[in-house]
């Protein structure tokens, strides 16, 4: 069926109950005849955290939720066009739909709201649908247009709501420490410290549902590090570009750089079975960008307070442990974990790519 088809909307529902079974499922399903013929213009956006996380767009149109899955959400600017999977029409009773799908029903997972509004539609054919959306996380000009079968794409035709948004970086070289000595006792409380993580530097970028990792030279180590997948289930559309450390334990549960080297560069099924093998894990130490705002001009205690108000805290990525001031017993524990050393960070450094900077100092323990 497809978007401009003028069936009754019972009829229109008929795939819908074909794929659920009431009985098994706390989804929606109205009984055959009864259905609205409501006139109303409401959207809704749910995050689908089914096999693959995806956003399904649905639209009231003739009484019935005419829905698509869109799997890297709603484009943010006019520069990108995103894939739009027609599915089958939704009772309006979906509009307010959140729950937890069973495993091995149709679209088993977690559905949530993820925003809702009204809409005004400007064309409606079997071929494109132009609306304005109005919700509380999206506004702006959208057209979906058929491309292929059940493909469609969708294409944002106004600017980005906020003027200030820039899209995500990508080449950006990571801003680098050198060797110091420990700040004077004096200006103590105006640095932050770090253990100096024996691993793997990378910058992690995560938009519209995807992860991309590279190294600080630039390389792509995305297929290396399957576990870093899951970051998009937990940030789902939020557009985030990390730095951080990648580190691996031993049998001792210490991190051991050899262990992590061992991930670098593989791919495929090999890279699948070492991640089950020795486990990496992300070790966050700076938020660069957050939802279309650079944050490279931010003093570093800034940037790490946006870090931790993400609650990164995941099976495989977590914040590491920032001290804003008290170096001396940073130290003290750093060498007492047998830590080569400690990164001292100015609080009020700003973020300079491919700068080695004074305001970070790599400092013995």
């Amino acid at each position: 069926m497809s978007p401009g088809d003028p069936e009754p909307s019972g009829g229109r529902l008929n795939e819908y109950r074909r794929r659920r079974d009431a009985a098994r499922t706390p989804e929606p399903v109205p009984a055959e005849g009864d259905s609205s013929s409501s006139p109303g213009q409401r959207f809704v956006i749910q995050e689908h955290h089914a096999s693959s996380l995806h956003w399904d767009l649905r639209l009231e149109r003739d009484g019935v939720l005419v829905s698509w899955a869109v799997p890297r959400g709603l484009p943010p600017t006019p520069e990108t066009n995103h894939l739009a999977v027609h599915t089958e029409d939704h009772p309006l009773e979906y509009a307010t739909f959140s729950g937890e799908i069973p495993k091995g029903e149709y679209g088993g997972g977690t559905m949530t709201i993820w925003d809702s509004g009204h809409y005004a539609c400007e064309k409606w054919s079997e071929r494109e649908v132009k609306v304005v959306l109005d919700g509380e996380r999206t506004r702006g000009r959208f057209v979906l247009f058929h491309t292929d079968g059940k493909n469609w794409m969708v294409h944002r035709m106004d600017a980005p709501v906020r003027p200030d948004w820039r899209p995500l970086p990508t080449g950006l070289p990571p801003m680098l420490a050198v060797p110091g000595r420990m700040p004077p006792a004096r200006e103590d409380a105006a640095w932050s410290y770090e253990f100096d993580w024996p691993g793997y530097r990378a910058l992690v970028g995560v938009d519209g549902g995807r992860v991309r990792v590279r190294s600080a030279e630039g390389a792509d180590l995305t297929s290396a590090l399957p576990e870093l997948r899951g970051l998009v289930e937990h940030l789902g559309l939020t557009q985030v570009l990390l730095d951080g450390v990648l580190v691996a334990v031993d049998a001792t549960g210490r991190p051991a750089a050899d262990r992590i080297r061992s991930r670098i560069g593989l791919t495929g099924a090999e890279a699948r079975s070492l991640s089950r093998r020795v486990p990496a894990v992300l070790l966050v130490t700076d938020l660069l960008h957050l939802d279309g705002r650079p944050l490279l001009d931010q003093p570093y205690r800034e940037r790490r307070t946006r870090l931790d108000d993400l609650g990164l805290d995941g099976p495989a990525w977590k914040p590491a442990p920032s001290f804003a001031g008290g170096g001396a017993a940073v130290r003290a524990a750093a060498r007492e974990q047998r830590f080569d050393g400690l990164l001292a960070k100015r609080s009020t450094s700003p973020y300079r790519p491919g700068t080695s900077s004074p305001d970070w100092r790599r400092v013995r323990a």
